[in-house]
C-alpha cells in the first residue's frame, strides 16, 4: 500500500492507487477521493459474519474504493486524535485490536471479530468480550488514541496495563486479567477493579489515550439538555 499519513495529531491518510487497484474499509471512513476513484459497499463474509463485526466497533458493511487510473488518491481520517500505524500482515504476522482500531486495508486482509474467551477479561478489560483480529496477507493502516507506545514482550515476561491502554498486539501474546490486590487501592487508586495482563513472547503497542477518560475529562463541561412539555387546555 502507497499511502502519506500527515495532520499531526488528526491524522489522516492519503492512499495512492494504480488504475485497477483496491482497498477497503468501513462506511463512513473516506474523507474525499479524485473522481477515478469508484466506491462499492459489500457484507465481506455474509451477513452473520458482517454483523459480529459490528460488536467490534467496524461497521456492518465494507465500502471497496477502486481505481480506475493511475495515480488516483483517497484520503482516510481518523476519528480521534491520535496517531495512524501501518501493520503488514502475513500467516506469521497477525494481530489483535482494539475496538474500532481497523482504518483501511489491502484486499487480502481480513477483518474478523473476536471473543475473548476468558469471561472476566472479555467484561472487565476495557475492549469488551469482542476485540478485531487482522489476518491474511498485506498491509492494515489503524487508528490509535494518542501517541504509541511499542513494547516487545519475551518468553514468560508480562506487563500489567490499565484498561484502554492496549491498543494492537500480535496474535502470539497472551491476553489476560488480574484484579487490583489491597481494598485501598481499588477504592482510591484510580484504576478500577481489573487491570489488563499482557504476557510474550510478542510486541504490543500502547495507546497515551482512551476515549473514556476523553470523554469523562469533557463531561463537565458539555450542556445538559432538558426536555421541556407543554400542556393545552
Amino acid at each position: 500500500m502507497k499511502y502519506e499519513v500527515f495532520g499531526g495529531s488528526f491524522p489522516a491518510a492519503t492512499v495512492t492507487l494504480n488504475a485497477g487497484e483496491k482497498v477497503f474499509t468501513q462506511s463512513g471512513a473516506m474523507a474525499w477521493a479524485d473522481p477515478t476513484i469508484e466506491m462499492s459497499t459489500n457484507a465481506e463474509g455474509g451477513f452473520f459474519k458482517s454483523l459480529g463485526r459490528s460488536f467490534s466497533g467496524t461497521s456492518l458493511m465494507f465500502v471497496t474504493h477502486s481505481a480506475t487510473k493511475d495515480d488516483s488518491k483517497i484520503t482516510f481520517s481518523s476519528a480521534f486524535p491520535g496517531s495512524i500505524k501501518e501493520f503488514k500482515v502475513d500467516a506469521n504476522h497477525e494481530y489483535i485490536a482494539q475496538k474500532q482500531a481497523f482504518l483501511v486495508a489491502d484486499p487480502g486482509i481480513k477483518v474478523d471479530a473476536i471473543v475473548n474467551k476468558k469471561f472476566l477479561a472479555g467484561l472487565f478489560g476495557g475492549e469488551g468480550f469482542i476485540l478485531q483480529k487482522f489476518s491474511g496477507e498485506g498491509s492494515v493502516l489503524t487508528e490509535i488514541d494518542g501517541s504509541i507506545c511499542e513494547i516487545e514482550l519475551k518468553e514468560g515476561e508480562s506487563l500489567r496495563v490499565d484498561t484502554g491502554h492496549v491498543a494492537i498486539f500480535e496474535s502470539s501474546v497472551a491476553y489476560n486479567i488480574e484484579s487490583v490486590k489491597g481494598i485501598k487501592n481499588v477504592l482510591f487508586g484510580g484504576e478500577g477493579l481489573f487491570l489488563t495482563t499482557l504476557t510474550g513472547p510478542g510486541k504490543v503497542w500502547l495507546q497515551t489515550l482512551t476515549l473514556e477518560d476523553m470523554a469523562n475529562k469533557l463531561a463537565p463541561y458539555l450542556p445538559i439538555r432538558t426536555t421541556s412539555t407543554s400542556s393545552s387546555d
